[in-house]
């Protein structure tokens, strides 16, 4: 288990939690350094004051905040420990609320809360249970990095978990993102719909659900450190030069994802090529538009009967 990287205590009305945060999530990207390309020497960034021109040491380096160009306040971290505020070693309980009521988009990092001690076990797993049992999550206020932030308060297994949180004016408005108006049709709605429920997936677990990407490039590393050849990138599909229009994208994707979980597919998505442009009709000579009239109204009769054919063909099943 990771070290603790804050301490602190839960306010729960009058009862109070001491706990350690703890990171409960690890990144497992592969790191880079930068080398010079000529000997592959390490290239580092090097700190230099700017009135004395030299190289300045970590501790020789502090905050400041920059009213003016020429005027900087200069901030010390034991300033920033002593900061007034009321949550500045507490996670301040201010209400619960419905997991599903909160926007994912403001929840940030995950941490562990440890109970501090034996003397903090009892109102730890009081919290744990009250929290598991009401289906509601706590919000809290703490201070934490130099800044006030909003926090939630969850059940993870047996242990409570604080997700750090954006402030409301920290989303941006995605007015202007929006789509533009389209007409889409209940027939493809529901087609999306079965979809949907033709990939739901119960757990976030399996091969789709794999860092590829650090696999291959951990291959390559490997390769090349054993002078081997580096694996091959397969070949991307190439796009099947037909249109298709949605309904039959929906229809073919369906298809699919029942072929994915060996069930039945009884019909294929038809797949449809624009049709190729005609030149405009010339207007016909008055002598045959008797002949004309009579060529057209066979047609017709035949159009109305293809129509009434195609109308009494039954759906393709989903």
């Amino acid at each position: 288990m990771p070290r603790s990287i804050w301490s602190g205590a839960i306010s729960f009305g009058l009862v109070t939690v001491p706990v350690h945060v703890v990171s409960a999530t690890e990144d497992h990207s592969v790191r880079f350094h930068q080398y010079h390309v000529d000997d592959m020497a390490r290239v580092r960034v090097r700190k230099f004051c700017e009135i004395e021109d030299r190289e300045v040491r970590s501790d020789e380096i502090g905050k400041g905040f920059e009213l003016t160009k020429t005027q900087v306040i200069p901030i010390s971290d034991q300033e920033l420990r002593n900061l007034p505020l009321p949550a500045a070693k507490a996670l301040e309980i201010h209400g619960f609320v419905p997991w599903e009521s909160v926007d994912a988009l403001r929840i940030g990092e995950g941490y562990y809360l440890q109970p501090d001690g034996p003397v903090a076990a009892k109102p730890y797993e009081l919290l744990r249970q009250a929290l598991q049992r009401s289906s509601r999550v706590a919000v809290t206020k703490f201070a934490w990095s130099g800044r006030e932030r909003l926090g939630l308060l969850r059940v993870r297994e047996d242990v409570i978990v604080l997700h750090a949180m954006r402030w409301p004016d920290e989303v941006r408005d995605p007015s202007q993102l929006y789509p533009s108006a389209t007409d889409v049709s209940d027939a493809e709605v529901d087609e999306a719909v079965e979809l949907i429920e033709r990939m739901a997936v119960d757990r976030l677990e399996g091969p789709d659900f794999v860092d590829h990407y650090t696999e291959a490039l951990e291959k390559v590393i490997e390769a090349k450190r054993e002078d081997r050849e580096l694996p091959e990138a397969p070949e991307p599909e190439k796009p099947a030069g037909k249109v298709l229009d949605l309904m039959a994208a929906l229809q073919e994707s369906v298809d699919r994802a029942k072929a994915s979980r060996g069930e039945d597919t009884d019909t294929e998505a038809q797949v449809h090529e624009l049709p190729a442009k005609k030149p405009a009709a010339k207007a016909p000579a008055k002598k045959t538009a008797a002949k004309k009239s009579t060529t057209a109204k066979k047609a017709a009769g035949k159009k109305t009967t293809a129509k009434k054919a195609a109308a009494r063909k039954p759906r393709r099943s989903a």
